[in-house]
């Protein structure tokens, strides 16, 4: 085998670096599916909670003056980053003031309010540091833990959440079907130009093990197996990603992304309340059944009820009733 002289492996070595960075290059310019323009705590926390508190006149979420204000001892709420502007609008009609304690970007440890999103949420409620939580529906793994720590959960349903599917705006693809859908993490497809878009690369993005929307699309998914998360002709592209509508539309930086219709059906209220749109979940209220808090109770009556259905309706979902 011939010997490298130090010149050629140092030319060898150049070349290689070249490509690298040639590759990188290409990978940031053109293969981000967005630019983010939000906080520290939207990119680690994955929503601003200061922008959804409960008793702040500026507050995004839904405001309701309750009759009901629950008293003794109260239930520690937690949940998903897409359900927090719902479960704090809950907090903020039937809890006492006083029971959220929020500064610098955090809950403090008393808090009745909580915020840990999907996959802590559900490791407290198992483990017992919260009362009740607003999630979806949990991952074999969540399930698992639960019963490894010896909790039985209970899921009661309180509204439905469409599961959509985002590209960049300017992609000419605005609709799939479900099968094509299938067909680009499966790996079937690999370029836009088969389902009528650009000549590019398809970039399916995925989320974190265990995230609701993580969960919502092994569901989707079914049998059909996922395709490699990494491979080099994906390198750059155009990315197709996967969200809940509420979150996409109302609480994530969307400006340079859109929804895609699924089975010619957009992702519209209309559509979600008529059924037409095919791709729905159900979003849950989950507690421990050993709990035996009275509040517990006294909460998920009051959430089923047209008060606590209202504020689901207005916060943008879609109620059971």
């Amino acid at each position: 085998m011939m010997k490298l002289t130090k010149s050629q492996a140092a030319l060898l070595i150049a070349v290689i670096g070249a490509f690298v960075l040639f590759d990188l290059s290409l990978y940031f310019g053109y293969a981000q599916k967005f630019k983010s323009g939000s906080s520290k705590l939207m990119i680690t926390k994955s929503i601003e909670t200061d922008r959804y508190l409960p008793f702040d006149e500026n507050s995004g979420i839904v405001k309701y003056n309750s009759e009901l204000t629950l008293e003794g001892e109260l239930p520690v709420l937690d949940g998903a980053a897409a359900l927090f502007p719902v479960y704090s609008a809950f907090f903020n009609a039937v809890y006492p003031e006083e029971s959220c304690e929020f500064s610098d970007g955090e809950f403090s440890p008393v808090s009745k309010l909580q915020y840990s999103n999907t996959i802590g949420a559900y490791k407290a409620v198992a483990d017992g540091s919260a009362d009740m939580i607003f999630c979806a529906a949990p991952s074999e793994e969540q399930r698992q833990y639960a019963e490894s720590v010896g909790a039985e959960l209970e899921y009661v349903p309180i509204g439905r959440e469409a599961f959509v599917f985002i590209v960049n705006k300017n992609n000419p693809v605005s609709s799939l079907t479900k099968e094509q859908i299938r067909g680009i993490y499966s790996g079937e497809y690999k370029n836009w130009n088969k389902l009528g878009g650009n000549n590019e690369n398809i970039i399916p993005v995925m989320r974190n093990q265990g995230s609701g929307s993580q969960t919502a699309m092994e569901a989707f998914m079914g049998d059909v197996p996922f395709a490699g998360r990494f491979e080099i002709n994906r390198l750059y592209g155009s990315a197709i990603g996967f969200s809940f509508r509420y979150y996409v539309s109302d609480i994530s930086d969307s400006s340079g992304v859109k929804m895609l219709a699924v089975d010619g059906y957009e992702p519209s209220l209309e559509n979600i309340r008529s059924g037409d749109y095919p791709i729905v979940s159900e979003f849950y209220a989950v507690y421990r059944k050993d709990n035996d808090d009275p509040n517990i109770a006294v909460l998920l009556d009051w959430i089923l009820s047209p008060e606590g259905q209202q504020i689901v309706a207005e916060s943008g979902y879609t109620p059971l009733k």
